[in-house]
């Protein structure tokens, strides 16, 4: 019996968040992961996703998409955000537009036997879109989350996963974000301190695995 993430049994699946062209695509990306950044990104997840593939667990990319920019400037912080040249998130109004390139997952991390949720408008992957059906018809307790932006997405969707009694392990090498390494890091911090787990994905395997010293001591309860 594994009591490692806080479930007896773990029945895993990868949710991979945003990690498609609008952010991963130097070429179309309108807000986008600095390049070199977005390179590796993609080939620790590649790497990454093909081990669960591999270990029948599924993967599900949960992807961004509007019907129009009025979607988008409902939130007021978007509206504001996009009147701003310094801010990293000035060309949220345009951003993944139904039809436009970005909205499609970026290649090398796709397979046939994935699932696709594609309804995503907000932070939280849950909000307004049919994941937590998705998981629970599966079976699955245990969220291994890998995406864009750490500080955003990423973290928004681990409280939430949190919130909802999944166990969530946010998987360090296979997260991003446009807005640099100090939030990178806070966002971690802060999964650790009260969310859930983060690991390395050289780790992940041995977690899951049950061997208790793989994992890191959360910082607080």
């Amino acid at each position: 019996m594994s009591s490692i993430l806080g479930v007896d049994e773990i029945h895993p699946a990868a949710v991979v968040i945003d990690m498609h062209r609008g952010h991963l695509d130097p070429d179309v990306a309108t807000m986008p992961v600095r390049p070199d950044e977005a390179a590796r990104l993609v080939e620790s997840a590649r790497r990454f996703l093909g081990e669960c593939r591999g270990r029948s667990i599924p993967v599900i990319h949960v992807i961004t998409a509007y019907r129009d920019a009025a979607e988008i400037a409902a939130n007021p912080f978007w509206r504001t955000a996009a009147k701003d040249p310094g801010s990293t998130r000035r060309g949220v109004l345009e951003h993944n537009l139904i039809g436009s390139p970005g909205c499609t997952v970026m290649e090398q991390l796709l397979d046939p036997a994935d699932i696709t949720v594609s309804t995503k408008k907000r932070y939280d992957c849950f909000r307004a879109t049919d994941l937590d059906f998705t998981l629970r018809a599966r079976g699955v307790n245990t969220l291994l989350i890998a995406g864009v932006n750490t500080n955003s997405c990423v973290l928004s969707t681990t409280t939430a996963a949190c919130a909802l009694d999944y166990a969530a392990l946010v998987i360090e090498d296979c997260v991003a974000t446009m807005d640099g390494p100090a939030l990178h890091a806070a966002a971690l911090a802060c999964v650790r301190a009260a969310f859930g787990w983060t690991a390395n994905s050289a780790d992940v395997w041995k977690i899951l695995d049950d061997r208790p010293s793989s994992l890191p001591r959360t910082e607080g309860a």
